[in-house]
């Protein structure tokens, strides 16, 4: 079992930077992927970066460059810093702990929320 729970998220203008925390307790070696997602009224939750347990990263195409994923040295906190946030940007945003291969392979395949582990969600909003 493994719980998430995110902080950090709130209301910021366009070009302005956010931190998202993310805090699991539980057995945290049970699933290779940890990542960040995020989901609008109306559209179904996408994933926007994701960390490996082989650190290697991956982000979809319209935050690359802008948000970094990183986890502390224990790896119990996940972290995502997001720059130069748009109002495209705005969305409840989700912490999750997931089986996949790589990071490179979970940032483009389907979002199954009833699997894995997920957080409650926080939300951002960017306002132009």
């Amino acid at each position: 079992q493994m719980k998430l729970v995110e902080s950090g998220g709130g209301s910021v203008q366009a070009g302005g930077s956010l931190r998202l925390s993310c805090a699991a307790s539980g057995d945290t070696s049970s699933m290779h992927c940890m990542g960040w997602y995020r989901q609008t009224p109306g559209k179904e939750r996408e994933a926007v970066a994701i960390i490996d347990s082989d650190g290697s990263t991956s982000y979809r195409d319209s935050v690359q460059g802008r948000f970094t994923i990183y986890q502390d040295n224990t790896k119990t906190t996940l972290y995502l810093q997001m720059n130069s946030l748009k109002p495209d940007d705005t969305a409840m945003y989700f912490c999750a702990a997931v089986l996949c291969p790589s990071a490179a392979v979970a940032i483009t395949a389907p979002v199954y929320t009833n699997f894995g582990y997920w957080g409650q969600g926080t939300q951002v909003t960017v306002s132009s």
